[in-house]
């Protein structure tokens, strides 16, 4: 023990070390009590990294706290090294650089017990060494060294014998400036490729860094590992600079800009909308044309339950799709939102309607006379729009599985797609036919998809899911006639004797039966079974239905179900017949309608003065059957029979063929 203090009478500890044993916050109180006159503490001032410390004298200190400092190192004699301190924390990296450079120094000292001289043994290393034929991996993680470097490193071993004590000790000025041997105009030189825009690498610019200061005179130029400290450094300290530089505003924006931190507990379900269209990665059959296309979902996801109330497929640049997804998210809401959250109208319009004005189509005014109130995010700011990660779920989860699916990019399209992948191209065709689904499949499709989605978790409250997050809304009675005002003007048509004609359907109401002028419809593709007509004014006519197609021979070939549509099709348009000669009659005279009505009479008084005699029947031959003919009240009636029995003139065949050429063979039997 007495040895053991006569070693420690020359020992000075870190200060930092005494204020820990006194159990202090800081050393504060301990620079106070030393920069006194009377001060007890014998100290020595040090310096360290961005200024200086001082050392106190172990004798000096008091019993207890030298108790407490053998405590804390009881196998070593010397407490502290005297120009040495532990390094309170290691990168990764840097442990790994350290771990390397013992690996070094302890193959250099069995190198030189080959040799009769250090001097020879080191050069002889340092050659073999710097060659990279021996230490490899080591060599390709630190690179090459000079000799000053290496006895560096041999020497703090020898002292220490640790690894710490090779941790790099990158050492900065009074500023933070990286203290480097890099003069300034070799930093502006460097910087000037590091910070373009062109976005040069760390090896190109210190190559061409080192090309241009050869070219001004400088002999001597630092090695590339020099440069690439440097360059990381400024990068880790400067990321800011660093990428606004490199990568413009929105990089900056998205990856150091900090978010805006948003109370989504202050809103409720309904109360806000966002809207966005999403390119579909996947083929459907343009019902337009009936080609294979990528549609476009429009679609408005409700921002506390995160889900998505309603949407609208798009084949061609309409507002009307917009218009149509607002009107189905109402509809399902139950509610009319507050706000529409939706795309910058000049950055949306730009993505999905080149050939749309907003303005000429009345677009601005839907969300007015709804009391709607429309909010516009930032351009090109996707973390804004909640929508956004929706999008991203849709495509893992549901575009995927379609067996259409052609990829988000040309780099990440299926291998089926790609030139000469003929066994893929063959596996394709065995799982999906090459089937390509139409736009009522895709619906169909989406909404059961919708169903097990909405039954994760809600994000914003995960104790209940998202479609009961959506069921909590309280319901609105909402004006459905004011909701169809919302399907605005997307095609133009003319109505003709087979009605409207949309999607190689015909639709037909009696209010336009007797029109013959253009006319606009609005539609959605979510139910084509009808369509809303207006006037070229603006005007509402009439809901038109489309027709539905029956037997071309229900009586011969049909079931009782075709022959019930038959005859509830053709009892419709005898009634639309006789009330259309109904109202005519209301435009007669009273001595024509009198004259007719005798006309009526008289042929009403002369049958019953007919009288014939009853004749005995027999059974018919089939010549007579065609000879002895009925007498017919319709043209259907003379139509079948002649189908049934045959002509036997010439006069039933031109009959025959100028009914079949008539609007009513093609009302009852073509359509």
């Amino acid at each position: 023990m007495t040895e053991e203090k006569e070693n420690n009478t020359n020992i000075y500890i870190n200060i930092n070390r005494v204020a820990e044993a006194k159990g202090l916050k800081s050393n504060r109180s301990l620079r106070l009590e030393i920069n006194k006159p009377e001060s007890k503490y014998i100290a020595s001032e040090v310096k360290v990294n961005g200024g200086t410390s001082y050392e106190i004298l172990y004798s000096s200190l008091e019993p207890e706290i030298q108790q407490k400092l053998r405590e804390g190192n009881p196998k070593s004699t010397a407490l502290v090294p005297l120009n040495y301190q532990p390094t309170t924390f290691v990168s990764e990296s840097a442990r790994l650089t350290s771990l390397a450079r013992l690996d070094i120094v302890k193959a250099l000292l069995n190198y030189r017990k080959r040799f009769s001289t250090k001097k020879e043994a080191d050069s002889m290393f340092l050659d073999l060494y710097n060659s990279g034929m021996y230490l490899p991996k080591v060599f390709k993680f630190i690179g090459t060294i000079s000799i000053g470097t290496l006895h560096r490193w041999v020497k703090s071993y020898e002292r220490y014998e640790n690894a710490e004590c090779l941790v790099p000790q990158y050492k900065f000025n009074k500023q933070g400036e990286y203290n480097t041997i890099l003069t300034d105009e070799m930093k502006h030189i460097l910087l000037r490729f590091l910070l373009h825009q062109n976005k040069f690498n760390y090896g190109k610019a210190i190559k061409l860094t080192k090309e241009i200061l050869r070219k001004q005179g400088y002999e001597n130029l630092p090695c590339d590992l020099t440069f690439k400290r440097y360059a990381e450094n400024f990068r880790k300290n400067n990321y800011a600079e660093w990428v606004l530089k490199r990568e413009g505003m929105k990089a900056y924006h998205d990856k150091v800009e900090p978010y805006i931190e948003r109370d989504i507990s202050k809103i409720e379900v309904g109360d806000i909308i966002i809207a966005d269209g999403h390119v579909l990665n996947f083929q459907v059959i343009n019902p337009f044309t009936g080609k294979p296309t990528r549609a476009t979902l429009v679609g408005f996801l409700d921002w506390k339950s995160t889900a998505l109330v309603g949407y609208e497929i798009m084949m061609t640049e309409n507002t009307q799709c917009i218009a149509s997804a607002l009107r189905n998210s109402i509809l399902n809401l139950g509610v009319i939102p507050k706000v529409v959250y939706q795309d910058n109208g000049r950055a949306f319009k730009s993505k999905y309607f080149q050939h749309c004005d907003f303005d000429e189509d009345g677009f601005n005014g839907v969300y007015a006379n709804l009391n709607i109130h429309s909010v516009f995010a930032k351009p090109y700011n996707a973390r804004a729009k909640v929508i956004e990660r929706f999008f991203r779920e849709f495509q893992e989860e549901f575009e995927k599985m379609m067996p259409s699916y052609i990829g988000t990019s040309i780099e990440d399209k299926p291998a089926w797609m790609k030139r000469g992948e003929k066994l893929h191209l063959k596996l394709h065709e065995n799982e999906t036919n090459n089937h390509i689904p139409t736009v009522q499949e895709v619906i169909k499709y989406i909404n059961c998809w919708l169903e097990f989605h909405n039954k994760k978790p809600c994000p914003n409250n995960r104790s209940k899911s998202i479609q009961e997050m959506l069921n909590s809304v309280e319901k609105q009675h909402i004006n459905i006639n004011i909701l169809n005002t919302l399907m605005m003007k997307t095609e133009c048509r003319t109505i003709t004797k087979h009605g409207i004609t949309f999607l190689n359907m015909h639709y037909r109401s009696e209010a336009i039966l007797g029109l013959r002028e253009q006319v606009f419809i609005r539609y959605s593709l979510f139910d084509l079974s009808k369509i809303f007509v207006y006037s070229s004014k603006g005007e509402f006519l009439c809901v038109a239905k489309r027709v539905q197609k029956v037997h071309p021979m229900a009586n011969v070939l049909g079931t009782v179900k075709d022959m019930e549509e038959y005859k509830q099709q053709y009892k419709k348009q005898q009634q639309i017949k006789n009330r259309l000669v109904k109202q005519i009659k209301k435009n007669f005279t009273s001595d024509e309608l009198q004259v007719l009505e005798i006309e009526q009479e008289q042929q009403i008084e002369i049958e019953p003065i007919i009288e014939e005699k009853p004749k005995r029947e027999r059974v018919r031959t089939p010549r007579e059957q065609q000879m002895n003919r009925p007498i017919f009240t319709s043209n259907y009636e003379k139509y079948e029979w002649l189908m049934k029995n045959g002509c036997t003139n010439a006069e039933d065949r031109t009959w025959l063929t100028q009914y079949i050429r008539s609007d009513e063979y093609f009302n009852l039997y073509e359509n």
